[in-house]
């Protein structure tokens, strides 16, 4: 194997080289990341020459029509207009063409949408950016420069767009002390301690990265909540942020602890019909309100991984939230997650949620939003989407994805997740239709992968993930591919040939991190607490959902979980045409093999290949695609500014490296198992398995 994979890098590299030939010999300048997608580089070639032949003049909203939303609106079109003109539009000569903001007089919440009309053969040339209020406008305004960063003409933008849906949050797992659980930027870009009196500059740009992709929510702290977040001095805190953020269309929302009346109101009890409870949260909630009039609401996370919950009090999860929703009223929506699972729940893990939440269906109050994990187990490379999607009608739901890399790779791996997202979003529930449609009376969360790091996400290509979260929970439709381009063309090049090398890593990186990790259908094979590193030899810790084991199940006789009826019986939650597509492992989806079924190691693959061949040969793929697309990106020097391709060269060596290491590890850890011998071709890892398993991460980030 190591022959044919040193002669794949030396094929991918040539090949690179001669993809990027003629591309620009000198270099942009250095660039460290910070501006994300809105660095708004000058235009070139006639799109340049256009741009400054139209020398467009952003007219300012007065009056009533003004509000600090369109002062923003109007600041980014003339700023990111100088830079894509490269600083030389004259500006007010006669040939100017006016671009104006029509948005009546609301700031509102944007939620209609906005277009984009070129009206240039009129007297007086103008472009309009309309829509029936002020964050409305600032979304067209952001979109329009987007859609010139990407070199089209004025004369050809003509746009008409409203959010698929209402919510489209950001989840932060930041704590208050700095540190962020599962975050791999480094520390938390909230600065509680100096708030409410300083305001760091990083929060205004992060409310302009978010408000250009359409974010409207961030719940700002970890749903492993501490009580003391709903203290006056911490309202006063959020406050600082709310009053910040309020003119790009953000609000904020607060994960609470759901004991909190007893840790800090002196209650006996957190008990969610208890009269004394329910009227310590109504006046929390007044006191919250009082500050901030805008304030979203609740993410709560409960009766999950030791967090406190309804169900300490023999309530259910509806008793929980209808609770706090008659605390909050009209004003707010409490936002429940289903993430839940117990020691003392013996079924599948999988299963759990499900069993707890559908009897609950139509008994939540209308304020609340069950928030769904795109699939069963825990943002897993690969899951079949979750059971929960279309099998409560009466309940609004709402799609949870990790936009933090926790299961691939951390930052260090470089696995854009749109595909992914897309995946779910697409799935036929055969309930009503695609988790896109079950999810649109509600909306997105993603769990945030930012952080401290200049580039504010560890990786530049991290970037894209966040990126690519916003304008899915924009627009649902979109594809992976669209995305891509968007992003790379805004962040790296315009150049057409090196927009499809970038676009090809992009997209085939996903599928290559599934592959050298959890190949199949596996699932949850990762080390212990950190989740990093493969560890599918862990069988011993407390309790049994924690353990790789528990998910891969491999011995002599077999690999993969039962979920059908002579097994665990979760495939029964999903609607019957889609159990049926899944209920006989000679037609599934080979990439969902052994999350249903478990199978000989002999097992005949409709590729003629036995699965023991079949998932050594998808590990070697795995790698070889990882050294393919790094040798893409190296190819690609002349194109990108040095400082960050050396950046992401530097993280392709760790992934290379360590998808090496996933395979070794895995395919002696499977050997181990079965006593089979390696297939054909294939070669065996070089250390033996007691090295793998020696192998310590104490210092591992985000735990």
């Amino acid at each position: 194997m190591m022959r044919e994979r040193r002669l794949v890098n030396r094929l991918a590299k040539a090949l690179a080289t001669v993809l990027v030939a003629g591309l620009a010999a000198s270099q942009a300048h250095a660039e460290d990341g910070y501006e994300l997608w809105l660095r708004h580089t000058p235009l070139e070639g006639g799109a340049l020459q256009e741009l400054g032949q139209y020398a467009p003049e952003v007219v300012a909203p007065q009056g009533e029509f003004q509000s600090a939303t369109t002062d923003i609106a109007v600041e980014e079109l003339r700023a990111g207009l100088a830079n894509l003109a490269g600083g030389n539009v004259a500006r007010g000569k006669a040939t100017s063409i006016r671009i104006t903001l029509d948005c009546g007089t609301a700031v509102g919440d944007g939620q209609a949408g906005f277009s984009l009309v070129p009206e240039l053969d009129r007297p007086t040339p103008a472009f309009r950016i309309a829509a029936r209020d002020h964050i409305g406008c600032l979304h067209g305004s952001f979109a329009l420069l987007r859609e010139l960063a990407l070199g089209k003409s004025l004369a050809d933008i003509t746009l008409q767009e409203r959010p698929a849906y209402p919510l489209r949050m950001l989840n932060h797992w930041d704590n208050p002390d700095g540190h962020v659980e599962r975050g791999y930027a480094g520390r938390s870009i909230f600065d509680w301690w100096h708030l409410p009196e300083r305001l760091d500059r990083r929060m205004i740009d992060y409310a302009r990265a978010n408000a250009s992709i359409g974010i409207n929510g961030a719940v700002v702290n970890n749903v492993n909540a501490r009580a003391f977040m709903l203290e006056p001095r911490y309202i006063a805190k959020l406050k600082r942020l709310a009053d910040a953020w309020r003119p790009y269309g953000i609000r904020v929302y607060l994960s609470p602890r759901f004991s909190a009346p007893r840790d800090l109101g002196g209650l006996d009890t957190a008990d969610p019909l208890d009269p004394e409870v329910r009227a310590w949260w109504r006046a929390k909630a007044d006191e919250i309100y009082a500050a901030i009039p805008d304030f979203g609401g609740f993410l709560v996370k409960a009766n999950s991984e030791g967090q406190p919950g309804p169900q300490d009090y023999d309530r259910t999860h509806a008793d929980g939230a209808n609770m706090l929703a008659e605390a909050l009223g009209e004003r707010g929506t409490v936002i429940w997650r289903a993430f839940v699972y117990s020691a003392e729940d013996e079924t599948d893990r999988a299963m759990q949620a499900y069993a707890e939440f559908v009897p609950l269906d139509g008994r939540f109050a209308d304020n609340v939003i069950l928030q769904v994990k795109n699939g069963p187990i825990d943002f897993q490379p690969r899951e079949p989407f979750h059971p929960l999607f279309g099998a409560m009608p009466r309940t609004r739901m709402m799609l949870e994805v990790q936009v933090t890399k926790e299961y691939l790779g951390f930052a260090s791996h470089l696995a854009f997740l749109a595909p992914m997202w897309e995946e779910v979003l697409d799935a036929d529930t055969g309930r009503g239709g695609t988790v896109a449609q079950v999810v649109a009376p509600a909306g997105m969360a993603g769990v945030a992968n930012t952080g401290a790091d200049r580039n504010w996400t560890g990786s530049d290509f991290d970037q894209a993930n966040w990126y690519a979260f916003g304008r899915l929970a924009w627009d649902p439709g979109l594809s992976s591919e669209t995305i891509a381009r968007e992003w790379n063309a805004q962040t790296f090049t315009r150049d057409q040939r090196a927009q499809d090398a970038i676009t090809d890593i992009m997209l085939g990186s996903r599928e290559a991190v599934v592959r050298y990790m959890t190949p199949l259908g596996l699932a949850h094979l990762m080390g212990t607490a950190h989740h990093y590193g493969p560890a599918p030899w862990v069988c011993d810790l407390a309790r049994p959902e924690w353990n790789p084991c528990y998910y891969h199940r491999a011995d002599a006789g077999g690999i993969g979980f039962d979920r059908t009826a002579t097994g665990s019986g979760a495939l029964a939650q999903y609607a019957p045409e889609i159990a049926q597509r899944w209920r006989d492992p000679d037609t599934i989806d080979p990439a969902l093999l052994l999350w249903f079924h478990r199978v000989t190691w002999d097992h005949r693959m409709a590729d003629g290949l036995t699965l023991w061949e079949r998932l050594a040969a998808e590990y070697d793929r795995g790698v070889s695609e990882v050294d393919r697309l790094a040798a893409t990106w190296h190819g690609l020097a002349p194109a990108i500014d040095p400082e960050r391709h050396r950046a992401v060269a530097d993280m392709f060596a760790i992934q290379q490296k360590e998808a090496l290491w996933w395979r070794d590890a895995s395919l002696a850890y499977w050997h181990s198992v079965n006593g089979l011998p390696y297939p054909d071709g294939v070669t065996p890892p070089p250390p033996p398995l007691e090295h793998y398993m020696s192998l310590s991460f104490p210092e591992a980030p985000g735990q």
